[in-house]
């Protein structure tokens, strides 16, 4: 993804619209916190560190972070084994843009129903205080 980022605004196509005031629209990391106890708590963090990004995380792996995180950009390593990889995935029948999209989808869900959640918390809640 990062490479795909550099690649997009880079180049004779991304400096034309740049000279006519386009800017940059930095990659966004989101809920980048650990959900197995097994990995480290700041693995997504330490691996997703590079120019022109925004990272989203809860105060506990900010915390993390700073105590024992790995300050280095890093979002650009690993692109040709990622490659390699995903070149195996194909040769065994894994579709990663179906993958993918699941994936989306089902994040945009989880998204969409934590939204609606603090939505009906802030309506119930100013209900409540209307009768006051």
């Amino acid at each position: 993804a990062y490479r795909a980022f550099g690649q997009t605004f880079s180049g004779p196509r991304w400096e034309a619209l740049a000279a006519k005031g386009a800017r940059v629209q930095r990659p966004l990391w989101a809920s980048t916190s650990t959900k197995n106890p097994d990995y480290p708590d700041t693995l997504y963090v330490d691996q997703l560190i590079g120019p022109d990004t925004v990272n989203t995380l809860p105060v506990a792996t900010l915390e993390a972070f700073e105590d024992h995180g790995s300050l280095a950009a890093t979002a650009g390593d690993g692109v040709e084994e990622a490659e390699a990889l995903f070149d195996r995935l194909d040769g065994l029948g894994i579709d990663l843009d179906d993958v993918s999209r699941v994936l989306e989808d089902e994040g945009v869900a989880a998204f969409a129903k934590s939204f609606d959640q603090g939505i009906d918390a802030l309506s119930s809640k100013a209900a409540e205080l209307s009768h006051r």
